[in-house]
C-alpha cells in the first residue's frame, strides 16, 4: 500500500514515516512541502496514493493567518484530489481544540468538514481523528506543547513557569502513529473518531514530574523508576531535549592501591547490564530504538560511537577510553554504532531498561552513515 503523508517533516509527520517504513506492506511515498504549491506536483503525488494522511498545517501564529493558513490547505487538497482523479483513503488528524472558540480550534474542525464533505460527495473513504494533546521527541519547543517547552526549560537551565494550572488530555506520539497504521491497515472510516488520551494531568503535576527526572538523571546520574508506561514515555520525551553535548558524562571514580570502581547504572528500576568484547577496527550496532532506554560504557579499549537522528543527516560522533571511564545513553530514535579504535580487544558494559524480547526487540537496523545506506 502506497501511503502519502503531507507535512512528513514536522513532529508527528516524521513519527509516522519513521514508523510506516518499517512495516513490509506499507511504502511512503517522498513528499515535499512545494508539493502544496504546485498544482501538477501535487496531483502527481496523490494520483499514486492509496492512503493519504495530512498533517501539514499551522498551529500558532496571528489569528486569521492560522485560520486561512489550515483552511487554505484542506481546499487545496480536495481540489488536487478532484483533479487527480483519485480517492484514496483521506485520514486527518485534528484536535480536541475544535469544541474552543479560537482561530485553531476553528480551522480544525472546518478543515475536517471540507474533507469529509469530499469524501461523502465522492464516495471515498475517510477518517477524521480528533486527538488530546500529542507529545513525544522532538516536538518543537514554544509551539504548541507545553511537555516540549518544559522537557526545553529544564534542560537548557531555564526555569518553567506555570500561567494556568488546569488539566491537561496528553496522547503520546507512538500511540498515535501506531493507531495511524492499523487505520491505514483495516481501512477503518469514521468522519469523527475521538482517540483517548494516554493520561490526565495537571500542568503541576506534569513539571513536578518533569523536574523530578531532571533531579534523578541529570543530578544524581540515576535512571528514575519506569515502570508506568507513561512515566517511560515522557522520560524519554525529556531525554530528547538534552543536547548531544552533554554525552559522554564521567563517572565518579573510587581508587586505592587494590585497584579503582564506579557505578556503572543507578536505576530505580529493573534491567539488563550486559558484556560484550570487541577486536580491533570491528563495527557494531547501526541500529536504533523507540523505547529502550540503554547505556554504553567503555571498561578496557578505546571507542568510536556514531549516532544519527532518523530522517536527519547530522552524523554526532564521540570517542570513549578506558582509561577515562563515561557513559553515552542512546537516545530513542537514533541509530548508533560503535568501533574499536584501539590496537586491543574492547571491553564494554552495556545496560537497558528492558530484558531482550526476540518476539519484541525494539531493534531496528539502519545505517549511521549515509552513504551505507
Amino acid at each position: 500500500m502506497k501511503v502519502g503523508i503531507t507535512g512528513q517533516t514536522g513532529f508527528i509527520g516524521s513519527h509516522l514515516a519513521s514508523y510506516l517504513k518499517l512495516k513490509e506492506n506499507i511504502s511512503v511515498l517522498p513528499f515535499h512541502r512545494d508539493y502544496l504549491k504546485s498544482e501538477t506536483m501535487l496531483d502527481n503525488f496523490l494520483q499514486n496514493c492509496d492512503a493519504v494522511v495530512h498533517l501539514a498545517g499551522m498551529n500558532r501564529g496571528p489569528d486569521s493567518e492560522v485560520y486561512e493558513t489550515n483552511i487554505s490547505l484542506a481546499e487545496t487538497l480536495v481540489k488536487s484530489l478532484e483533479r487527480a482523479g483519485n480517492k484514496p483513503h483521506v485520514i486527518y488528524s485534528s484536535s480536541i481544540h475544535e469544541a474552543k472558540d479560537t482561530s485553531y480550534g476553528k480551522s480544525k474542525k472546518e478543515s475536517r468538514l471540507i474533507l469529509s464533505r469530499w469524501a461523502n460527495e465522492n464516495n471515498a473513504k475517510f477518517t477524521g481523528l480528533v486527538t488530546p494533546n500529542v507529545y513525544g521527541p522532538f516536538c518543537k519547543p514554544f509551539y504548541n506543547s507545553v511537555v516540549a517547552t518544559f522537557c526545553y526549560q529544564l534542560t537548557h537551565e531555564q526555569k518553567p513557569e506555570i500561567h494556568v494550572d488546569q488539566s491537561v488530555s496528553l496522547l503520546y506520539v507512538n500511540t498515535l502513529v501506531h493507531q495511524i497504521y492499523e487505520i491505514i491497515k483495516t481501512e477503518e472510516t469514521s468522519h469523527e473518531m475521538y482517540l483517548p488520551p494516554t493520561r490526565e494531568v495537571t500542568v503541576s503535576g506534569l513539571l513536578a514530574k518533569l523536574i523530578h527526572f531532571k533531579e534523578k538523571y541529570m543530578g544524581e546520574k540515576t535512571i528514575p523508576a519506569l515502570s508506568d508506561p507513561f512515566d517511560l514515555s515522557l522520560f524519554n520525551t525529556f531525554r530528547s531535549y538534552i543536547e548531544t553535548s552533554y554525552f559522554p558524562v564521567p563517572y565518579e571514580m573510587k581508587a586505592d592501591d587494590r585497584g579503582y570502581l564506579f557505578e556503572i547504572v543507578r536505576s530505580l528500576n529493573q534491567g539488563q547490564v550486559f558484556f560484550s568484547t570487541t577486536k580491533p577496527g570491528i563495527e557494531r550496532g547501526n541500529h536504533y530504538h523507540r523505547r529502550k532506554v540503554e547505556r554504553f560504557t567503555v571498561i578496557k579499549g578505546k571507542a568510536k560511537v556514531q549516532l544519527r537522528r532518523i530522517g536527519t543527516k547530522e552524523i554526532i560522533e564521540h570517542h570513549m577510553d578506558g582509561e577515562h571511564p563515561s557513559y553515552i545513553d542512546m537516545p530513542i530514535h537514533y541509530t548508533h554504532n560503535l568501533v574499536n579504535t584501539g590496537q586491543e580487544e574492547l571491553h564494554m558494559l552495556f545496560w537497558a531498561s528492558e530484558l531482550y524480547n526476540p518476539e519484541d526487540p525494539d531493534t531496528f537496523y539502519e545505517q549511521v552513515q549515509e552513504e551505507s545506506r
